[in-house]
């Protein structure tokens, strides 16, 4: 978490929401990105963003656009497939402003398990400061890649969404995910549709859309025992006072598995939230203005 709680927000959100305006379906210019970022940052709502999140291959286009930063003051995670790891990491050190927090780690196909880890350790060597999150990817790899980063710095990226319905693992699977990853020890972060608060239908394209509430609450459940059948009904439920209700109730300990989620809107999330009764109307006024 990039930025300490407040008495206006709530510890198990702070810092929960990454910034990736950049990606799809936002996909806001990295000229406008930047800027917004950066102002984000210094919001009554500051508390709730986490780093900015952005493509290797635009890495060094934040040379000249974070140029007027102090150094050090951008902190960035980076998206990059396997083979590209120290490349995207030496670009990033270049940028005076960049603080390099994170990676966001690909694994195409073919790649074996048991490869990921070594691969990792080779092109990063010892940077503690650095949070390494793997894909795991949706296939049969998913509970050996899972085990090999069991006890290791490396945590897990789980995917919940994208531009098809195909993209959208079901609450099946996604309670199946949260499950491996909390008996093997590896904390995630989720990435991709998770646009709103709730699960929901999304009226346009008719997808089936993970809430990131129902994500945090389910969670909590998958560290207290519950079994998949709960998970499931957690990640399902649509009901905004119940979800709510549960999130009031979480223990910060529940951000020890559940890392954060890259959003591309930065302001959807939080009214949302605010909307649910979760974040003071102060906090949302600022971050209006800023997004205006």
């Amino acid at each position: 978490m990039s930025a300490p709680p407040t008495p206006e927000i709530p510890p198990v959100l702070v810092g929960l929401f990454d910034d990736a305006a950049v990606f799809p379906p936002g996909s806001l210019p990295i000229e406008e990105a930047v800027p917004a970022h950066v102002e984000h940052t210094r919001g009554a709502h500051a508390g709730l963003v986490g780093a900015f999140v952005l493509a290797a291959k635009d890495v060094d286009r934040l040379t000249g656009l974070t140029a007027g930063l102090p150094e050090g003051s951008f902190d960035l995670s980076v998206t990059v497939a396997l083979p590209g790891v120290s490349d995207a990491v030496a670009a990033a050190r270049r940028i005076p402003a960049v603080r390099l927090v994170g990676l966001e780690v690909a694994v195409p196909d073919g790649i074996a398990a048991e490869a990921v880890v070594p691969a990792l350790a080779e092109a990063i060597e010892d940077d503690t400061g650095l949070t390494v999150y793997v894909e795991v990817p949706r296939d049969d790899r998913r509970e050996a890649l899972l085990a090999e980063l069991s006890g290791t710095p490396c945590l897990a990226k789980f995917r919940t969404g994208g531009v098809r319905a195909d993209l959208y693992p079901d609450e099946h699977e996604l309670a199946a995910a949260i499950l491996s990853a909390v008996r093997a020890g590896v904390p995630f972060k989720a990435t991709a549709g998770l646009h709103h608060a709730l699960r929901n239908t999304d009226p346009e394209t008719g997808f089936e859309q993970h809430g990131f509430l129902n994500l945090l609450v389910a969670a909590d459940a998958a560290l207290k025992g519950a079994e998949e059948a709960e998970l499931v009904e957690l990640l399902a439920d649509r009901d905004g006072d119940r979800v709510a209700e549960r999130v009031r109730a979480l223990s910060p300990e529940v951000r020890d598995l559940f890392r954060s989620f890259g959003t591309c809107s930065v302001a959807e999330p939080a009214t949302e939230s605010a909307g649910l009764g979760l974040l003071p109307a102060a906090t949302i006024a600022d971050l209006t203005e800023v997004s205006a």
